[in-house]
Formats: structure tokens, sequence, C-alpha cells
């Protein structure tokens, strides 16, 4: 009985919107607004016919050119104090004149509610399955501390009886104004409403209703939000420097959906991630991460993980991804959309890598840091080498520096993944200068209190160099040897590979620098000179325009 029902959508549309000049047939997102409202209808399962009610041809030209019907609305329809009753009335006497036949539900649907959904458009039309339902209206809970004011006394008084949190106040809602289904028995000309009414709460994001510029804003981005899926780890091989990327990228992406992948056999990674607050599902096996991205459904994959394979990208490639790459020197490269190596600064000739510090990503606390201004005396020596440390270079440095008459402070940061605090705590206990901290929240305060620092080849690096401190580089492994940024032109020392150097170079090289003013100004100055700011505006910027092909592409 209730497929028989016969369903019109009427889309009442001006010319003369004066909020935002023009707005039906301004592209939002690409898009006329008055086209979504002409698909949501489209969408339906319910719907049998829909009509644009208009006074403006350019609306009326679109409208048809989306598959909707036109209804050519008076010029005393067309007023800005007009009301929509009888709008939407004389749009259905005339199409159902057109059509020779009645409606049984009429349903107004507005253009200014491009984020409605269909689904909640049918479960509106699903309600009049119920023969005592008369009219259905969409609403969005609205509840807050509101106040009313007393125009008698002239006074302001709340409405509520006592103040909460939102989430424990009782439900408020208010209409937005989305659309209005009705039988048709109750559209007259001054009203659209029936006696018994039902409710569809509809989500914040469904609820916009764009009135203003600032509306418009709020709907743009909702249109232009993505699922975005990072996996990512953290354990000894690799260090931590791949998480911390990527929580700093995620901390960018406030208009997206961001979920975290994590393999669930590295617990390091995990770890870091769940103190930050962000999502995040465990994978074990790529058949399992395959499985879970198709529950997630991103558009964009976003992978920090390393090499990657040729197999895996394809796979995530035959899913319909969008596929990310960083430091990615694996045959994943070559089938991934993007691949972005910011410690590589060679040129590989593939238009889709790019390479180099233009692309590295500072994370937010070095945005607000002062530069460094370079003093004569040396009294603050830092020492960090990652979450990691696999080789102890924390360990051999701090012996290097006790072997010197150096008499300041020295900070050593650790790792998370740090093996042997306990014992590097007990072996220097005694000696009141050295002090030992693990996972600090604020490593750009230590860096820049630092005269001196001593670090890996690792992201480190860039945000050393971000605020100006001359630095002593140790290569962890072979890769990092690869990492040529840190060199003396961009202001470093680099003794190269770690593990083979001996404890007096690395005194030696100390003693020189701490005794060479010049030579720390001159660092200092070759650092600053270096661009960091803007790496993750370089890469949005790359990643907007490749996203673009690929939609293109389809």
């Amino acid at each position: 009985m209730f497929n028989n029902n016969k369903i019109l959508v009427v889309i009442p549309a001006r010319g003369g919107s004066k909020g935002i000049p023009r707005k039906n047939i301004r592209l939002l997102n690409h898009k006329p607004l008055i086209s979504y409202a002409i698909d949501i209808a489209k969408s339906s399962e319910y719907v049998d016919d829909i009509v644009v009610t208009t006074d403006d041809s350019e609306i009326a030209l679109l409208s048809e050119k989306f598959g909707a019907g036109v209804i050519r609305r008076s010029e005393e329809l067309s007023g800005d104090n007009v009301p929509l009753d009888p709008v939407i009335y004389d749009a259905m006497i005339q199409k159902e004149k057109l059509a020779f036949d009645e409606y049984d539900i009429v349903i107004t649907l507005q253009p200014t509610s491009p984020l409605l959904k269909s689904s909640t458009l049918d479960e509106a039309i699903e309600k009049f399955k119920d023969f005592a339902v008369d009219s259905v209206l969409s609403v969005v809970d609205d509840r807050h501390l509101s106040w009313g004011f007393d125009e008698k006394n002239q006074r302001f008084f709340p409405n509520y009886i006592e103040r909460k949190n939102r989430q424990y106040l009782p439900k408020d809602f208010r209409e937005t104004g989305a659309f209005l289904a009705t039988r048709r028995n109750f559209v007259h000309e001054d009203s659209r409403l029936g006696t018994n009414l039902e409710l569809i709460e509809v989500s914040r994001e469904e609820s916009v209703d764009i009135d203003n510029y600032e509306d418009w804003w709020i709907a743009e981005n909702y249109l232009q939000k993505k699922k975005i899926a990072i996996v990512v780890n953290a354990y000894d091989e690799i260090g931590t420097g791949h998480v911390y990327r990527c929580l700093s990228i995620a901390s960018k992406l406030v208009f997206h959906d961001v979920l975290f992948l994590l393999d669930k056999h590295y617990q390091l990674g995990i770890d870091i991630v769940d103190n930050h607050n962000y999502p995040f599902v465990l994978y074990d096996g790529t058949k399992n991460l395959l499985k879970t991205l198709r529950q997630y459904a991103p558009q964009m994959v976003i992978n920090d993980i390393l090499d990657t394979s040729a197999d895996y990208i394809s796979m995530l490639k035959d899913e319909g991804y969008f596929v990310v790459n960083f430091e990615d020197l694996g045959t994943g490269t070559e089938v991934a959309d993007v691949v972005f190596d910011a410690l590589y600064e060679h040129e590989i000739g593939e238009d889709h890598v790019f390479t180099g510090h233009k692309y590295y990503i500072l994370k937010d606390e070095f945005y607000f840091q002062p530069q460094k201004i370079i003093t004569q005396a040396v009294n603050n020596v830092l020492i960090t080498f990652g979450g990691t440390d696999p080789n102890n270079l924390t360990e051999k440095v701090i012996d290097s520096i006790l072997g010197t008459s150096y008499d300041g402070r020295i900070n050593v940061i650790l790792g998370l993944g740090y093996d042997g605090l306990e014992d590097l705590i007990e072996k220097y206990e005694s000696n009141q200068s050295i002090q030992i901290y693990k996972n600090v929240s604020n490593i750009s305060e230590f860096m820049f209190k630092a005269d001196i620092i001593f670090t890996s080849a690792g992201r480190t690096m860039y945000e050393v160099c971000s605020l100006g401190i001359p630095t002593i580089c140790l290569c962890q492994n072979d890769r990092e040897l690869t990492h040529v940024f840190a060199n003396s032109t961009n202001g470093f020392i680099n003794m190269g590979l770690g593990e083979v150097i001996e404890k007096q170079r690395i005194t030696d090289e100390f003693i020189k620098l701490v005794n060479n003013y010049e030579l720390r100004l001159e660092m200092n100055k070759r650092m600053l000179a270096v661009d960091l700011k803007d790496g993750f505006e370089n890469i949005r910027s790359i990643i907007r325009e490749e996203y673009r092909k690929f939609e293109l592409r389809g």
C-alpha cells in the first residue's frame, strides 16, 4: 500500500536571495547549489516527481539540466516577504494539472540544505507507513544553556533550571528547514502542517542551512571532507619519527576524518598514538589491513612505513584509494600516486616523487619557538638520539663529553623505545650536571636552551635547524648516511656512522666547537637560512593537485 503513494518533491529557489546573492546557482564545491537538492531527491527510493519552483530563468535552465521539472512562479509569489506555504501549494496545483493526477505526499526540499542524505529523506517518507502520521520535519538536537529577555522588566533570565554540561541537558530540537513532508490534504495556501507530526533527528552535518557566507564555508568544508587512513608504526629498527610525522599531519587535517592503522605487534607505535588521543585500529598482516581499510572506506591512504612493495601498493590502488607514501625507497613508489621523501635531497626523475627539505613537516611546537642567539659561552648541551637509539649513541656521547673539561649542564632526552634507562641513571647518578629525561612533550624548549646539540640524522636534524642550534650529527645506520641534509652547507657537523666513531674523535670535535664562537655563529646563520616552516603547505598543495587529477581519471 505504501509503495502506491505518489510523491512529489518541490524545491523552492528564488533568484533574489539577499544573504548570498544568486546563491542557488553559485558553485558549491564545483556544483551549483540547486543541484544538490535535485540529486538528493533523484536518489530517493520513493520520489516520483521533482519540480523546482522559481522566478528566475537561469535557475530554471540549470534545474532542467540536472533533471528536475520547473514551475514558473508568479511575481506575486516571488517577493521577499512571501512565506513558503502559498509557493508550495501553487507548485503542487500546477504540477497536478500537468500530470492529470493528484499526489499523496508533498515534500518541501530546501536547496539551502545540500548536506542532507537521501537515506534521511527516505527515512522521513517511510514514516508515512503509519497512517496516523500527517507531517514529518527534520530537526537537530540543539540543547544548550540559553537565556531569554523580559521586555517588561528589562532583565535577562535563564531558560534552564540547573546549569549542566550540554550532554546532560534535556534534548531540545530545532527545525533545520531541510525538508517538510506532509500528506497532500494538509497542503494549503496558509499551511503545510497536519495534526500528527513526526520528527527526524539529523546530524549536525546534515543540519547545515546556508543562509550566509559562514554557512557556505561550513558546507564547503563538509563536502570536501575526506576519510584518511594513516598506516604507520614505530619500533626499535625504524624509531619513532614516522609516527610523530603522521601525528603532525593529523593535527593539521582538522576538516577530515583520520584513522591510524597500527600493526598489533609494535606496541611502541600504539602507545604513542594512544597518548595523543587519536582513533586507531590494530591490524595483523596485510590481508587483515586490507579488510580493515574496506570497513573504514577511506578516500586516501597514507603509508609511513619505510620501503613498500609494488604488490602492496597495487592492492591499495585496486581498492580505489589515493595512495600517499612517505620516506619510501621501495618498489611501491612506482605505483603510489604521490611519494614524499624529505630526508633525501636527490632527484630521481619521477614526476610523482618529491624529495628534499621543502617537504619536511615540523612539529607544531617548533613554529612558535624564537630563533637561537649564539653566545660566547657554552653552558648547556643537549643529547637526543630519537625514540630508540639502537646503538646507544647517547652513552657514547656522554662519556666523550665527560672526557673534557666542560663543566656545564648536560640534558639527555630519551625516547619511549630507549632500552636501558635504569642502567644509564645508575651510571651517572653521581654527576649532578647530567639530567636525564624520557619522552618529553616539549623538546623544542630543551633545544632552544641548548648551546650545542648531539643528535642523529633523522627528523631531529630539521628541528634543530629550524631553531639554529649548532649541532654535531652521528648517524645511526647506513640509511641515515643517505640523509645528506645534515651537512656543513646547512650548518651541521656530520661525523658519519656513530657506531664506528671512537670516543676521542667525538671529544675532539666537541672541544673544537665549544672553543670556536665564530664557527657556531656561522652554523647558526646557515641553519636559519633554510626555510622549514612551509613543508606541510607544500605537501598539501601537491596532494590537492594530484588528487584532483585522480578524481578526473575516475
